[in-house]
């Protein structure tokens, strides 16, 4: 006889566990302590299966007989449903121990070989701040484009726009890796564009003097009356053309004055290659100079409140904006930073006539070819020394103009 809701009100506990009968496999089990679990007997293969399907009356009787009924479909199609409860539960279990922040982890493990140390511990802290809030608890397999587009969009909205899109590529480089390592299946930022979620500014050149005004520039820099480590740290730039943060974290150590040579390591470069620069005499006289004043420092450059001030194993700098500000004084605000000495040198050298290859080499621009780069740190190193000098006695002559 069927049960109903009084039938099953009227059961009670007994010493021992038994069982009262629905319909169709469905019964419910009444255990000495009075709780009542749902049951549901089968036969699957030839052999009989018993399937748990709640406790009432948390699970109601409607409720039960629809689960049974569900339970009763799988069988008809060939599924056991005891082990498709497994099954289920594994593949929960793997989703979340897959999460974003997961495979995340072990792609950054992954690429971070190939690149700067610096720039990995940049790429982490990107994620660890504006991604994983969002994304990082998630199964990767079923993160969706419009979970992404929210994630950039909050980013966005902070005015972080630069920050929006450079996750939105780390982002997008993640899936790659877990589509490759079998974590997903497709790659949903791949959907959509940075400019399809945010508006993006145009980009622009890093400001930076014409040829025409570059010789009352040199004669500035000459005459800045700051800081003299500042001044010759401005003047070994323009000299050498190096970016900014590598310049200031120099240490005493990469320099070779008696082959006139700047060994920059992997760890310290933006492409994790090794650089050299080859180094004028113009440059060497200023490194000379800028020896009598911090020589007794680990660092070219050190900070002017005292390079103990940072980490024993990374003396602290002098700030990635001492240069540019010492511009500014200069009257060069907006018309000149130092990364824009990157360009001048380029253009100018080109227009000289100097090899592409060469000026792209010194400038140590990306290279695409994974073995070529590791080679070209000394790649037509007697070419660049020529060239370097040459540009050394360049900017030497524009003080006379």
């Amino acid at each position: 006889m069927a049960l109903n809701h009084t039938s099953i009100e009227a059961l009670k506990p007994r010493a021992r566990a038994y069982s009262a009968s629905d319909d169709r496999g469905l019964s419910l089990a009444v255990q000495p302590s009075g709780a009542k679990w749902w049951r549901f007997r089968y036969n699957f293969e030839g052999k009989p299966k018993l399937l748990s399907l709640g406790v009432y009356p948390d699970v109601s009787l409607a409720q039960a007989r629809e689960r049974r009924e569900q339970a009763r479909k799988l069988v008809a199609d060939g599924i056991d449903p005891s082990q498709k409860r497994q099954d289920d539960k594994a593949l929960k279990q793997e989703k979340g121990f897959n999460s974003f922040e997961k495979i995340s982890n072990q792609w950054f493990e992954h690429w971070q070989i190939t690149h700067a140390i610096r720039h990995g511990n940049n790429v982490k802290s990107r994620l660890e701040r504006n991604v994983y809030p969002v994304l990082g608890a998630l199964p990767i397999s079923e993160i969706t484009t419009p979970q992404i587009v929210k994630c950039i969009k909050t980013i966005a909205a902070r005015g972080a726009n630069d920050i929006a899109k450079r996750c939105h590529q780390n982002i997008g480089q993640i899936f790659r890796f877990a589509i490759a390592n079998g974590f997903a299946e497709r790659n949903p930022a791949s959907d959509v564009r940075p400019s399809d979620i945010i508006a993006l500014k145009p980009a622009v050149n890093m400001a930076r003097v014409d040829e025409s005004e570059l010789p009352d520039l040199m004669r500035a820099i000459d005459a800045y009356n700051g800081s003299n480590v500042t001044r010759l740290a401005t003047k070994l730039m323009v000299l050498t053309f190096v970016r900014t943060g590598t310049l200031i974290g120099t240490p005493w150590s990469e320099i070779d004055f008696e082959v006139k040579l700047w060994r920059i390591p992997p760890s310290r470069m933006k492409m994790n290659n090794q650089h050299l620069v080859p180094l004028c005499s113009q440059s060497i006289d200023v490194l000379k100079t800028l020896k009598v004043l911090t020589g007794n420092t680990p660092l070219l450059f050190p900070s002017e409140r005292g390079w103990q001030t940072g980490d024993e194993n990374e003396p602290k700098s002098m700030s990635n904006n001492t240069i540019l500000k010492a511009l500014g004084r200069m009257g060069y605000k907006g018309k000149q930073t130092g990364h824009g000495f990157r360009g001048v040198a380029s253009t100018i050298l080109h227009e000289q006539g100097f090899d592409h290859q060469h000026i792209e080499l010194q400038l140590a621009h990306k290279q695409r070819n994974a073995v070529a780069a590791a080679y070209n740190h000394a790649l037509y190193l007697p070419q660049r020394t020529e060239m370097m000098q040459a540009w050394g006695n360049y900017l030497e002559s524009l003080k006379a103009l």
